[in-house]
């Protein structure tokens, strides 16, 4: 009897716990940065940026960033004819600029146009 007399405080108590509004999305999906097209190379052997092994950097605006988020190594061979340590070649990228480095979110690199006719 005690138990039913408890059940309608339950009730009472528990209807604001489960009224909990849901959390808004991430403000981040919200404002993703856009995609743009940069030039991604090695960036020791083409950009010029300092080093002694070959990582994968893209460069927009007048400058070169090394990339976060992706490698070198998994957009084919950077020792290739048209590889990253090569020849720069343009990317579709999404992402941003974290002190002195570019976190991608998206990073696709787009055909090479040299070698369209070989």
């Amino acid at each position: 009897m005690k138990l039913l007399a408890l059940l309608p405080l339950l009730i009472a108590l528990s209807g604001p716990a489960l009224a909990q509004p849901k959390p808004a999305p991430a403000a981040a999906a919200q404002s993703q940065p856009p995609l743009r097209v940069v030039e991604a190379s090695c960036g020791q052997c083409r950009l010029g940026l300092p080093g002694k092994d070959c990582d994968l950097a893209v460069r927009f605006d007048g400058r070169a960033y090394f990339v976060d988020g992706t490698s070198i190594d998994a957009h084919g061979d950077a020792h290739a004819k048209n590889g990253f340590c090569n020849a720069i070649r343009r990317a579709e990228v999404r992402g941003q600029v974290v002190g002195q480095r570019f976190v991608a979110t998206h990073f696709r690199l787009l055909p090479d146009s040299t070698a369209a006719g070989h």
